[in-house]
This record gives C-alpha cells, structure tokens and sequence, in this order.
C-alpha cells in the first residue's frame, strides 16, 4: 500500500494558500477596509462599502462554485462548510459584532490595517491575538456548553430540501434586494451617491442571469458523472484491479492505518440470512448519502461493497466511484465466494446444489434460520486462516482522502 502526497505536492498547497491569503488581503485593503471609521459607518447607515464587497464576493463565489458542481467539474462535498453550532455561534457573533461596532474592525481587516501601518488597527490586532490567547486558556471553563447544538455541515438548501439551484436563485434575488436597500440606505443616512460603476453593474447583472439560469440547467446525474470518469475507471474493471479476495478484506478489518467500511447492497431478506458482522446494509438508492458521509469523515477509510456474487456491487461501485469516493472496492465473488472460504466448519449453514439453474446474485447457499451475524463465518480472524493470507495477491492502495480539512473567515 502506498500514499501518494509527497513534500513537494505539500509545498505546493501552502503555497497557494499563502498567495490566496495574500490576494484577499489586497482586495479588503483597496476595498477601503483598512479604514475603521469606513467599516464602523455600515452600522451608521452611512457607508455600506462592507456589505457590498462581501455579500457581492459571496455570491459571485457562491454562483461560480454551484456551476462547476453543475459542470461536474468541481465536487461540493469537498468544500469545507464551517460546522454550525447554533448557541454558541449566536453568542459569539454578538460578542464579534460588539467589538467590530466599538473598534471598527473585524479580525481579519485589523489585520489588513496593521499590515498598512495604521495604529488603530495595530491595537485591535493585538487585542485580538489576546483575546484568542484568552480563549485557549478558558475554554475548559465551558468546553461542554461550545459544543453544544451541533448541527454539524448545514446549509440552506439542506434545510429548506430543495436542490442548490433554486436556492442560488434565491440567494440572488435577496442579494438584489439588498444591493438596492444599500444604496438607499446610504442616500437616506448617508448623504451618498451611487458607488456603483457601470461595468460594476454589468458584471453583477451577468452573474444575476447565470444564478436564475442555474435551475433551468439542473444537477448532474449519477449516470452522467459515470460517463465522464468511465474512460479511465472502466480498465480497472476489466483488470479486476478493484475487486478484493474475501481474505484481504478479513485482513483489512484489523489494520490500523484506515478503518473499513462495508457496504452490503443486498436485499433485506439475504442480509438477514447472513451478512459479515461489520457490514451495513445499503439500497442502491441510499449510497449518494454513503458517499457525502464518508467524503465528509476526515479519516482515511477503505470502502467495500459487498453482493451475492458481484454484479450488483460492481453497479454500486460505478455509483461511488462517479461520486468521487476514494478508495472503494468489490468483494471479489461477493458472499457466495465469502462462505466457500469460510463457511466450512458451519453445520446450519449448506452448500447448494450447481445443477439447479442458479443465475447470478443469488445465494448458493442454504440456512436452517436466518443467522444473521450469529455464525463464526461472519466474523473470522486472521490467525485462524494464516495460510489464506499468503495466497491472494493485495489489490488495496491506499489513495488520501481530498474531504475538507479546515476552513474559515478573518
């Protein structure tokens, strides 16, 4: 098994983040963010320059990012989505915007103004260096109550259960809604002209025509995303480079570098006859679920899909795989080659006779009840069957997880 991220690819990473961070640090500070009687001025009424920028980098982010997913060039499952703890993300954010409406900074754009000089932001930079100082050391005090109401990766059309297209066009029609509200606002309170230039507002109304066309363009489906990777998974297929012998997944169970995931994509009544004691059971219908599931586990984890024989695994396979699940496999033979191994010293459990026109996924196999996991073949140990572990030859190679691994805003 091999891991293939090197110090070069890591390099690399950084060093877009470091060009990143440096890019948006330029954009706040000829945005006007160094400047806190600007930023102040949002709460005043007088100066919406804050919601502007923001709010028009999110959405253009937010429209960009949902066309890729609709292209299928890019897999939103990947994105960091900060974790929403709703109690203490409300008692924070009025803590934040206490200090952004007294100081006249976030922490991030105090950070932007230092980096110009400016003493004020100089201050609120060292205030907020301490005060995350302060935090580390007190945290303990209310660990228990930080972590409360936990709702996990959320988003808004998770929570309204609809599709990202629609709730793009949504977020847009807000947007528009409070673009004008700024302008207005600062009319009213402000004394201000529009700030807006006119390529501005071509841009904006571009990207405004793209979001309400987004719907209309729909999601890619499990059969699309496996036509584009086809051309290079299919091979594997061919090589059956992906299909495992039972012995290695029993071996695969005890290895500690990654844990193992079984997914059997059987029927409820063979499942219950007899399934490996580690497997859950999964419809083809619930493994996009599996798949967002594991994508979002920052651990690394080998999948395996288990059938009768292993046709209808190798179609759950294609789905995960055009998914973009990282190390997944198909027990080579499925159960009926699992019981062939392991099932000999088992007396409730009863070979078939081949003569009987036995196609395909079906279990070759009879049971004097449905044993469920009661039986030692669903659960052998690799010290018992030495001999079987210098047989086959390992097809697993570990590939690291691409799930997001962190994330957040200044």
């Amino acid at each position: 098994m091999h891991f293939p991220l090197t110090i070069d690819a890591v390099v690399v990473k950084y060093l877009i983040h470091f060009l990143i961070g440096i890019a948006f640090g330029a954009v706040l500070e000829m945005s006007g963010f160094a400047i806190s009687t600007r930023l102040a001025g949002q709460f005043y009424f007088k100066d919406q320059t804050v919601l502007k920028v923001m709010f028009g980098g999110v959405i253009t982010a937010m429209v960009l990012i949902f066309w890729f997913v609709a292209m299928g060039w890019l897999d939103y499952d990947l994105i960091w989505v900060n974790p929403t703890y709703l109690w203490p993300g409300i008692v924070g954010g009025l803590i934040m915007g206490v200090g952004f409406i007294i100081g006249g900074f976030c922490p991030g754009t105090s950070f932007v103004s230092a980096a110009t000089g400016k003493i004020d932001g100089l201050l609120f930079a060292a205030g907020v260096t301490a005060g995350v100082l302060l935090f580390g050391e007190t945290e303990p005090l209310f660990h228990t109550w930080w972590y409360t109401s936990d709702y996990g990766r959320l988003t808004l059309f998770e929570v309204f259960h609809t599709s990202y297209g629609v709730m793009v066009a949504i977020v847009m029609i807000v947007a528009l809604l409070m673009f004008w509200g700024a302008e207005y606002l600062e009319r009213a309170f402000g004394g201000r002209a529009s700030g807006i230039v006119p390529w501005a507002k071509y841009a904006f109304g571009l990207m405004a025509l793209a979001a309400v066309a987004l719907p209309l363009f729909g999601e890619p489906t499990v059969d699309e995303l496996w036509a584009r990777v086809a051309p290079e998974m299919e091979p594997k297929l061919q090589a059956r480079e992906v299909y495992i012998h039972p012995a290695e997944l029993m071996e695969a169970r005890y290895d500690e570098r990654f844990r193992t995931v079984v997914l059997d994509v059987r029927s409820e009544a063979d499942y219950n006859l007899f399934h490996i004691r580690w497997a859950h059971r999964a419809d083809m219908d619930d493994l996009p679920t599996w798949a967002q599931r594991i994508k979002k586990d920052e651990r690394l984890t080998v999948v395996v899909l288990v059938s009768n024989d292993d046709q209808a695994a190798t179609e759950a396979w294609k789905t995960l795989v055009a998914l973009d699940v990282p190390n997944v496999y198909i027990l080579d033979g499925g159960i009926n080659h699992w019981l062939d191994i392991f099932a000999a010293e088992d007396t409730r459990i009863h070979p078939m006779s081949l003569t009987g026109g036995v196609e395909g996924e079906r279990l070759r196999y009879d049971f004097d009840y449905a044993l469920g996991e009661a039986s030692p073949a669903a659960d052998p140990v690799p010290d018992q069957h030495e001999e079987l572990l210098e047989e086959f030859q390992p097809k697993i190679k570990l590939e690291l997880p691409a799930g997001p691994a962190g994330g957040g805003c200044g």
